[in-house]
């Protein structure tokens, strides 16, 4: 019998197959609609060969950083804890064989790294960026976020050079797990989570909750206050099925409460082992996400298309501002023109922004739909077989 493939070199093969399938069937596609200007920068290397990354959210004092240092084992560079907010910045806690840090204008221009697309928030976000760089045996796998605390009305504006809530959405779209973590003593969700929230809201299946620092009350307050999160995640989150909730209490001081140790034990470890999984469903994790970067580019491309096809000879901006202006007429008109899903149609007010920028739609070229006919092909058949290599890995 041929020897199995080692998971590693499937992973890499897989990994290669999906780069070179985005170069030839979907980058060309991108570049000629301008896909970057109206949803995420185009994707480079370093996107697909990244570690899964997990992005850490929360208002201040949670235990975000603390919760880092418990997965590590030790210390990072850059790290600060304490009750009041420390975290004024993000950052990336990754691999390396001695302790540094390394700006972020550094780690947004290496080539190697995922973090190139930062670069569209400008000097602003970037002066507050940095990473870590350590040697932790969850490192060798996992690239960890850590993130600013979120705080309450004024506050949360002073010093934010840079959108909060699209820096974010940014790192969601890139991250294999989203982990938001709540201090059990207060549940309270300021504005600017509420928006960090909702600017989630097309990755909700990354989403974990982490009741936090459930030791500190006991378990009739525990039943209390894990139902009175459910029930402020629900409103907020507006959704049938609530993301799944893990309790736990994660820093090295004895618990406070001894009598559900076995109940935050099992969702330590629960947790713990989401995250120790986290490689060998990163691959299936990137093709699901290129996946969804089709089904987008389509619509966008049929969307263009549409509006371009509806503009005169003349009075050119007078059209196209009355276009702008219908813009939710126009995306139900596209969708049944086309068979197209309205699930997969851009939020109105963000497309209203970025085409208001463009002088003339009907500069875009004509769409060639041998183009987009070949893309869906790819999806039908080629990226299928990817999915049996990653298959044969995970086994």
């Amino acid at each position: 019998m041929p020897r199995k493939a080692p998971v590693a070199e499937v992973f890499e093969s897989v990994t290669d197959g999906l780069k070179s399938l985005y170069k030839q069937k979907i980058r060309p596609v991108e570049e000629t609609y301008k896909f970057g200007d109206f949803y995420s920068p185009l994707l480079t290397d370093g996107d697909f060969d990244a570690k899964p990354m997990v992005l850490l959210l929360g208002q201040y004092s949670v235990g975000k950083t603390t919760f880092i240092r418990y997965l590590l084992g030790r210390d990072f560079p850059g790290q600060h804890i304490g009750p009041e907010p420390t975290t004024d910045r993000f950052i990336a806690v990754m691999h390396g064989m001695e302790d540094k840090t390394t700006p972020g204008n550094a780690l947004a221009v290496s080539p190697n790294m995922p973090f190139r697309g930062l670069e569209m928030f400008g000097n602003g976000f970037l002066s507050k960026f940095q990473g870590a760089q350590l040697d932790s045996p969850l490192l060798h796998h996992v690239t960890l976020i850590d993130t600013p605390g979120i705080l309450a009305g004024e506050k949360q504006r002073i010093g934010r050079s840079y959108s909060f809530t699209e820096v974010c959405g940014w790192f969601a779209s890139r991250s294999d797990v989203i982990l938001l973590l709540f201090d059990a003593h207060k549940l309270d969700i300021s504005d600017e989570l509420k928006n960090t929230i909702d600017v989630l809201r097309p990755h909700y299946d990354k989403i974990r909750v982490l009741l936090n620092k459930a030791d500190t009350i006991d378990a009739q307050q525990l039943l209390r206050v894990y139902g009175a999160l459910m029930w402020q995640l629900g409103k907020v989150m507006r959704t049938p099925e609530v993301c799944r909730v893990h309790l736990g209490s994660f820093w090295e001081r004895p618990l406070q409460h001894r009598e559900q140790s076995h109940l935050l034990y099992r969702e330590k470890l629960d947790l713990l082992q989401e995250l120790n999984a986290l490689p060998r469903n990163a691959v299936l994790r990137r093709i699901n996400e290129l996946s969804k970067r089709g089904r987008y580019l389509k619509v966008h491309c049929y969307i263009i298309h549409f509006l371009r096809k509806q503009m005169p000879y003349f009075r050119k901006q007078e059209k196209q501002r009355a276009l702008l202006d219908r813009l939710d007429n126009q995306f139900s008109m596209c969708a049944r023109r086309y068979g197209l899903s309205r699930g997969d149609f851009p939020e109105i007010a963000k497309f209203r922004q970025s085409l208001g920028e463009v002088r003339d739609i009907s500069k875009f070229p004509k769409l060639d739909k041998t183009l987009i006919r070949d893309m869906e092909r790819m999806f039908a058949h080629e990226i299928p077989e990817l999915l049996v290599h990653a298959a044969e890995a995970r086994v």
